[in-house]
Formats: structure tokens, sequence, C-alpha cells
């Protein structure tokens, strides 16, 4: 049985890492996969494990952040685009698609039903929501707020996000040695992890250095890729450790007191696995509010930048509750890839 997924985005982010989650998955139930990415997406994460991809046109409208006008462009592109994903469909004479989320969802929606193939989407956009269930069988992701509804929608089902299974063989030592090769990091000091996913924001940016500004008493150890490069002239001012993109995020988190990340994605799943409790900077990304604290109830402190330093002390001082809750999401966390794979699968026969 062979496979094709439509991801959005770069090829590095959080719709990758689930794309290649979903992948390893399906692997070890002997389903082949083929991987189509839009032409200007470097794939960096497939990259560095092994995997090409075919190129195609995959619009974005702005996912959480689209606007009417922006809505309007991507879908005038989205006729070729459904066309270029048909014939790549046919070409590779793929059993079933799975779109994900944004425009790969949806370009996966329509191109399979044009080669009249079984098709599932992954969505968590207002965009993707509205149009992919009247297409095809849907599974909600936590950012969606119709994740949080007990009675779903038509054609669609929820999931946690899925997850390497890999990320459980986090190493609380492994993440030491690596930050011993940093001459700023203390081992006698609290370790805090500051991220917003594979890019950082500014809001992430100003939200460890009002940290910083505050005290010295934590390891502040920054990751990811900047939106733009003059965002780390403010942390290049400050004693805060910048990691970069990192590959080991899990061995990271195993070691870290405590994660500040932004209210979406993947990485708060990640770092629940972990048994790390979080504060969730909201409208950091485009503005938007998740409401992440919502759907693993207990396991998460929300904030905004501004009142990160309080909310940073309050996690430690309720350090205890906060860890017996992220404990109790860590194996639905964990389980996410299975249970999602094998409910399609299920739905194929």
């Amino acid at each position: 049985m062979k496979a094709l997924l439509i991801v959005t985005g770069r090829g590095l982010g959080g719709d990758a890492a689930i794309a290649l989650n979903v992948i390893k998955a399906l692997e070890k139930r002997g389903v082949q996969c083929d991987i189509a990415l839009d032409e200007s997406a470097p794939g960096i994460l497939f990259k560095k494990n092994g995997y090409s991809w075919h190129k195609i046109s995959i619009p974005q409208a702005g996912g959480h952040a689209a606007t009417k006008a922006s809505a309007i462009k991507g879908a005038l592109k989205l006729i070729s685009a459904t066309f270029k994903a048909r014939s790549l469909i046919k070409k590779v004479n793929a059993d079933f698609v799975i779109g994900v989320l944004g425009g790969g969802a949806i370009v996966a929606s329509l191109g399979a039903k044009f080669a009249f193939k079984k098709a599932f989407s992954l969505i968590s956009t207002p965009l993707d929501s509205k149009v992919c269930p009247k297409f095809n069988e849907c599974f909600i992701l936590p950012d969606l707020d119709k994740f949080k509804l007990d009675t779903l929608p038509k054609n669609t089902d929820k999931s946690f996000y899925p997850l390497s299974d890999d990320f459980s063989k986090g190493n609380a030592e492994s993440g030491l040695l690596k930050l011993k090769e940093y001459s700023n990091f203390d081992e006698s000091k609290k370790t805090i992890v500051f991220s917003s996913g594979s890019s950082i924001f500014k809001g992430m940016i100003d939200g460890v250095c009002n940290v910083a500004d505050f005290t010295d008493k934590y390891n502040l150890v920054l990751i990811g890729l900047p939106l733009k490069d003059e965002y780390l002239d403010e942390i290049n001012k400050r004693n805060i450790i910048y990691a970069g993109y990192v590959d080991w995020v899990n061995h990271l988190f195993k070691f870290a007191d405590l994660a500040v990340l932004t209210d979406d994605g993947v990485s708060i799943q990640e770092a629940l696995t972990t048994n790390t409790p979080i504060v969730a900077l909201t409208h950091v990304k485009w503005g938007r509010y998740q409401n992440m604290a919502g759907v693993f109830k207990g396991a998460i402190i929300e904030s905004s930048v501004d009142d990160v330093v309080g909310n940073v002390e309050k996690a430690f001082e309720n350090y205890e509750s906060l860890s017996e809750n992220t404990s109790k999401y860590a194996k639905l966390c964990l389980e996410a890839s299975d249970v999602l794979v094998d409910k399609m699968l299920k739905k194929l026969e």
C-alpha cells in the first residue's frame, strides 16, 4: 500500500515534523510513503532524515493569520495546484492521500477528489477546517477551537499531534553535556528553554530578554532560527545561550526545568512528554491565541510577553502541581501517532 503526503510549509518546522512522524508510523505498518512539498520548500527536516520529495505547488493563505486578501490570492493559485496534485497522485499510484495542514490539506483534498482516491486531512486553521471536511475525513489538531468540542462536526475526528517514538528517549545527561559546550552555562542554576518552534518570532525574543533583564538566576536557552537576523542583536547583549536550530530538543527538554513556548504546535506536546512544565506565551505568532492551557489543563500557565517574568516565577512556585499534570498527558501524546494512523488504516478497510 502507498500513501502520498502533501505537506504545507517549508519542510523544516512543525508541519514537516507532523508529516514525518505520520510517515514513520505508517512505515511501521508496511505502508510506503511519498512526500510532496511546495517547489520553494528547502525540505531540511526531510533531507536530514533521508527522505526525498516531489515538488508541486502548495499555495498558502497565511494559516491562522489568513486575511480575506491572502485567502483570495491563495484561492486563485489553487486551481493549477489541484491539478498538479492530481497528476502526482496518479503518477506515484498512491492508494490514499494525506494532507498536512493549511494549503497542503486543501490541495490534498481537492487533488484526491479529482483523482478518485481516498484522502485524510490533518487540519488546524480556520480555512482548512472549513474546506476539507466537505471532501474527505479530517482529524482536528489541538490548535483548532473545535478540538475542545464534545460533539464534533460531520466528517471530523480529533487527534493530538503525532510525535516521534524517539522523543520519549530524551536523556537529561545528553542535554547537560550539550549545554556544557556553552561558556555561559552554569550547572548550578535552573534551566529554562525558550522556543517558538523552528522559527524565532519577535515576541519570543522580547520574552527571553525580559527574563534576562530581571534576573540572572537561570540558564536561559533560546532555540530556533530568527525570522529576521537583527532579532539576535538583543540576545547578544545579554547573558542568554543561543543554541540555534537543534536536533537534540528531546534531550534539552528532558534536562530543562521549565519551557517557555508559544501557545501552539508540536513543541507543547514534546515538552509534555518529557514531563517539563510549560509557560505558554500568547499572541506571539501573528497575534493569534490558541488556548493550549484549555486543552492540557493544569500543565500549562498562560502568559503575555509582558507578564512572562511573573509567570515564570509562578511556574516554579507551583512546580509540583504542574509536573503532576504534565505526566497525565505524556502517554496520550506519545501514543498519538499510532492512534491516528490506525484510525486512518481502519477507515481504508
